[in-house]
């Protein structure tokens, strides 16, 4: 295990200044021994062909040992097997279970998507929140899983045919032309936006942070915008979205909230989840109201994650 100065060197060196001009030393210090080594493998039953009761019986006849999740029924932590020991389990072959970080659960369970409900996945693949809400939904309602790579728009067709998630549409399209598709439309939005990934860095793999870049992150929060622009516009009046990133900046998350309180139709909802690792969003020009977003600090279980929950106004 590195040490966090270590860590330090390994990571970009622009992002660890970053992480200090927005966190304070000692959270700092958190995040990086949080992007030391790798993380535990982390999963949810689905609970469309599989029960938690009959997953946990299954892993303990195999001896994989496991933790369950404080804030979730369906999710377990796997405590000595790899993510290639679980894929090869005949539960993972059948789709009874889904391998999914805790942290990326999280946006779907604050959306709490209902049976019956018309919801809008905007940047969908590999599915893994799609076939989640699915299972929350109780496969009654509709799902519009949208996703514009077309390699990662297959892998997204094949997850939800294996998970049994049959009120999933997959569309493959631009996500900033959806709102205007489907104007007023949906009860509920996820948007999962495309980030610099910032909170799934391990600073023993350099493929996690080779591509980071402050002109990256530029770029990722223009079309953030634009995405989020469209999530609105496809919502209902009063209707929710969720806006999550696995990233750790201000400027694909705070900074894009508090655009969107500006410039669109929408107000920030708070958020009540309680996690150890859980802090609140920070403020931008002073505005308070930004807080009511939570930031998930990387550990050894959960990778950095971002989310808001929003309300379109009428």
């Amino acid at each position: 295990m590195l040490s966090v100065l270590e860590v330090k060197r390994k990571l970009p060196k622009k992002f660890v200044e970053n992480l200090y001009n927005l966190f304070t030393p000692v959270t700092v210090d958190k995040i990086l021994t949080g992007l030391n080594g790798k993380r535990n493998v982390t999963l949810r039953v689905n609970n469309l062909k599989y029960s938690i009761q009959e997953l946990m019986k299954q892993l303990k006849e195999k001896n994989i040992k496991f933790e369950r999740v404080s804030f979730y029924n369906d999710a377990l932590i796997i405590k000595n097997a790899t993510e290639k020991e679980v894929q090869n389990l005949e539960i993972y072959k059948k789709g009874y279970i889904y391998l999914q970080s805790l942290s990326s659960m999280i946006p779907a369970l604050i959306l709490n998507p209902k049976p019956g409900e018309k919801v809008l996945d905007l940047t969908a693949a590999p599915g893994g929140k799609t076939t989640q809400m699915a299972a929350i939904m109780q496969n009654k309602g509709y799902i519009l899983a949208n996703e514009l790579d077309k390699i990662r728009c297959q892998r997204l067709e094949y997850n939800v045919k294996m998970q049994g998630a049959d009120i999933v549409e997959v569309s493959n399209r631009r996500g900033e032309i959806i709102g205007k598709i489907y104007q007023n439309n949906f009860d509920k939005v996820l948007l999962d936006a495309p980030c610099s990934g910032e909170g799934t860095f391990l600073a023993n793999d350099v493929k996690t942070y080779r591509n980071w870049s402050e002109k990256t992150k530029l770029e990722l929060s223009k079309m953030q915008r634009k995405l989020l622009k469209s999530a609105v516009e496809a919502v209902k009046p009063d209707g929710l979205i969720v806006y999550s990133t696995c990233t750790m900046n201000k400027e694909e998350n705070e900074q894009i909230i508090k655009w969107a309180i500006d410039e669109l139709k929408v107000k920030i909802v708070s958020i009540d989840f309680e996690l150890k690792n859980v802090i609140s969003g920070f403020e931008v020009e002073e505005d308070e109201i930004l807080k009511k977003a939570i930031r998930v600090l990387p550990n050894e279980n959960y990778e950095g994650f971002f989310v808001a929950k929003l309300q379109k106004r009428k």
